[in-house]
């Protein structure tokens, strides 16, 4: 048999070009397989959240989504007004999929500004009349997922003390017995207390309610920033009344803190809790999904679990047995698209520094 010489190949070993060629192709064309093969990887689907519900809602709710879905979910929580403003700084590249939570006026406001994508859910024929169409205007930029109902709450030990009655009313609080007992928020700053400025508005008219609002203020020690606040400082002892929404007290009061709660007895305003899709959202999908999820019966119950005591949109969900039946509340007829606009909110607010703390002590 022939030897082969160093580095030479017999001729009937070598393939044509063609046929090398044609290989290189098929191998390429088949899918990977062995270490770290599979086939084609698919991404996750995802959902950039921003929210304005409580943070333990937020982070629950985000978690249950995620778990049920398979959709990871980046969520951050910012009060309304600093959403309201992310929005408008991000209008041109919209980083955000979905606006959830927090007071009705701010979702209408992004609605105003267009930095709202329209979205008519599945889930309307669920939900109560209330939650429906917020704006009011038939275009269905935001939806209502809960209802919280303002309230005033006060330290029973406190008043003990000093041998003052509880205030029963929207105007036994304007008493002069409670001078320097009240705090609430400041409006500016402050979804609940721009409810609260709506609501004197719509009860008593405009010139009437500011007038009120007047000697209301000769009664209040501090406005504080946030909205919740002025009830964690009645629950401490370092005031006696707090003007916040019903489940802010609820939470402090089923804490076993001397906390009762009040509905005030000539009626009261209310905040609805929006889900809106962010125009431009990068996963309008998985923001669908969410906006469809959350205004679910058994997503809107995860509220109670997170210790969120606000009523739910979905008539079908359980509304956290804490609550008194909404019928009992006493519920103005609320005027959201009027006094959410931009326009009405920004024309009160300014009244309401000039006239109320522009006289202030």
């Amino acid at each position: 048999m022939a030897r082969l010489q160093a580095g030479s190949v017999p001729r009937a070993s070598l393939f044509p070009p063609r046929f090398v060629v044609a290989a290189i192709l098929v191998a390429l064309s088949m899918p990977l397989v062995g270490c770290g093969g599979g086939g084609k990887r698919h991404r996750p689907a995802r959902l950039t959240l921003y929210c304005g519900a409580q943070l333990e809602w937020c982070e629950l709710a985000s978690a249950e989504f995620e778990r049920e879905t398979g959709v990871r979910v980046s969520m951050t929580r910012r009060s309304s007004g600093e959403t309201l403003a992310q929005l408008w700084a991000e209008r041109r590249n919209p980083r955000g999929d979905v606006w959830w939570g927090g007071t009705g006026d701010g979702h209408i406001q992004a609605a105003e500004a267009k930095l709202l994508e329209p979205y008519r859910s599945p889930r309307l024929g669920e939900l109560h009349e209330w939650a429906v169409d917020p704006e009011g205007r038939g275009l269905h930029h935001t939806t209502g997922a809960y209802m919280g109902a303002l309230s005033f709450a006060y330290n029973r030990d406190w008043l003990g003390k000093k041998g003052l009655d509880a205030p029963r009313s929207w105007a036994d609080l304007a008493k002069p017995a409670y001078r320097g007992e009240i705090q609430m928020a400041n409006p500016a700053s402050s979804g609940t207390a721009y409810t609260v400025l709506a609501t004197i508005v719509q009860l008593l008219g405009e010139d009437r309610g500011f007038a009120y609002l007047e000697k209301l203020d000769a009664n209040v020690n501090q406005y504080t920033s946030s909205g919740a606040a002025p009830v964690r400082a009645a629950a401490r002892g370092e005031t006696a009344i707090a003007i916040v929404f019903l489940h802010d007290a609820v939470v402090q009061k089923s804490a076993g803190f001397p906390i009762e709660v009040v509905l005030p007895s000539e009626g009261t305003g209310y905040e609805i809790g929006c889900a809106s899709i962010i125009r431009g959202a990068r996963h309008p999908d998985s923001a669908r999904r969410f906006v469809d999820w959350i205004l679910g019966s058994r997503a809107q119950e995860l509220g109670a679990r997170a210790r969120s005591y606000q009523w739910p949109s979905n008539r079908s969900a359980r509304a956290p047995a804490l609550l008194p039946p909404v019928a009992s509340v006493g519920l103005i007829p609320f005027d959201m698209g009027r006094f959410g606009s931009k326009r009405t909110r920004a024309r009160l607010l300014s009244r309401w520094e000039r006239q109320v703390r522009g006289g202030a002590r």
